[in-house]
């Protein structure tokens, strides 16, 4: 295939008309000449309906009918949520970015063939899973290096980083399309799963139905065309729907455990090195408080680089000092919530966020301040727990830590031998 796009034509044996068939249609979603090949497909083969991989939401945005509803910040920035919508507003200002660099607005492809389909009378169907089911479950499915990864993937790309080399006139051969899909199944294979098979499973599905009643176009991504073909050939392989449109239970986090476990072993032996005598107390809340000082300070930095509000930033550098007793305390949001109190986001914001097309409209932005500030926040607290540390270590004359380990671990047998 060395068209932009890619017309696959897959009888369904479910019906007896042989009218009723469908025809795969692959694209570059920031490609221009997409929207002729949709368009000259559409015009050849003249179908009952055009299917279109768009959600109800998608959908909606796309033709500019949005229902922008007042959104809770405080709501917003709790749980899960709060990544859910960074992420989205990442790939659709780095999926916006390729398309300005090509001349072409991210799902023109997608809005010329609904167009079409209106012109020419046939039915336009809605093929995808809703867009926050699967941005949930693609979260889930993500480890907390692989979330660290993909952010720093976003971040980068947004920034220009990683985007240069994307040749979007060959973008769906077919061996561009099986390095793309094999680049992220190797990042994050539970992610690509999600965002890849489960709506390859449920698309297929949806084509299957709905091509009971016609010929249909069906217009999707290029790298869905071959997982797609496959379930239509092997409808009895798809799974279960309802396993694939359910949002994700939350599930036992080993990373949180571990990190718990480990902060409590560490205090415990601070608290037997002081017992023992190896350790001052006051040399101990010496080396808390330059901890405490540094977390603040690189918190209250980042509120400021996301030009925050000064109380964003004070409460940053009051707070952060309690990430080091609760490691999942969310400083960066509690300094977002006080950004919003100050800064509070309008209807505009919440319209605008995912039209700016570069960080200049962006950190205008208020919505978008807010993230920031909530981000910037609690990356620089953690950065300062890395940049404190050593410094501790060496104050305390730490010079061995194994048989610092050792007197610790002796101090505390012995008190277990006394007490029994």
């Amino acid at each position: 295939m060395n068209n932009i796009a890619s017309a696959i034509s897959y009888r369904n044996p479910a019906t007896s008309s042989s009218s009723s068939r469908i025809i795969l249609v692959g694209t570059a979603h920031v490609s221009d000449r997409s929207v002729s090949e949709v368009n000259e497909v559409i015009e050849r083969e003249k179908p009952d309906i055009v299917a279109v991989e768009l959600c109800k939401g998608r959908y909606r945005a796309l033709k500019g009918e949005e229902e922008v509803k007042a959104v809770n910040i405080k709501e917003l920035l709790s749980g899960s949520k709060f990544y859910y919508f960074l992420v989205q507003l990442l790939l659709a200002y780095v999926q916006k970015k390729i398309g300005t660099d090509q001349g072409t607005k991210p799902g023109t492809e997608m809005l010329s063939a609904i167009e079409k389909a209106e012109k020419t009378g046939a039915r336009v169907a809605l093929i995808d899973r809703d867009i926050q089911v699967t941005l949930e479950r693609f979260w889930n499915k993500m480890s907390f290096f692989e979330k660290l990864k993909l952010f720093g993937s976003l971040v980068g790309a947004s920034l220009g980083f990683g985007t240069k080399e994307i040749d979007v006139d060959t973008i769906t051969n077919d061996d561009v399309v099986t390095q793309l899909v094999s680049g992220l199944r190797n990042f994050a294979p539970g992610a690509a799963s999600v965002l890849l098979d489960e709506r390859n499973a449920i698309m297929a599905k949806n084509l299957l139905d709905i091509s009971k009643e016609g010929k249909v176009v069906a217009v999707v991504g290029a790298a869905h065309c071959e997982g797609i073909q496959e379930y239509l050939d092997n409808p009895e392989y798809i799974p279960p729907i309802e396993e694939l449109t359910g949002l994700p239970k939350k599930r036992f986090s080993w990373f949180k455990a571990a990190t718990i476990v480990f902060l409590a072993m560490a205090a415990g032996l601070l608290a037997l090195l002081v017992y023992s005598g190896t350790v001052s107390l006051s040399s101990l809340l010496t080396v808390l408080l330059i901890l405490f000082i540094t977390k603040g300070l690189l918190s209250a930095a980042g509120v400021l680089l996301a030009r925050g509000h000064s109380l964003s930033a004070i409460t940053a550098l009051s707070l952060a000092w309690s990430g080091f007793l609760h490691p999942f305390l969310p400083i960066g949001w509690l300094a977002a919530i006080v950004e919003a109190h100050f800064r509070p986001p309008t209807t505009e914001d919440f319209k605008t966020i995912m039209k700016a097309e570069t960080i200049k409209e962006l950190m205008k932005n208020k919505l978008f301040r807010i993230i920031l500030v909530a981000s910037l926040a609690d990356v620089g607290s953690m950065l300062g727990t890395f940049i404190a540390i050593p410094f501790m270590v060496h104050y305390l004359g730490i010079s061995n830590p194994l048989e610092m380990l050792k007197t610790a671990l002796d101090t505390g047998l012995n008190l277990v031998k006394n007490m029994l």
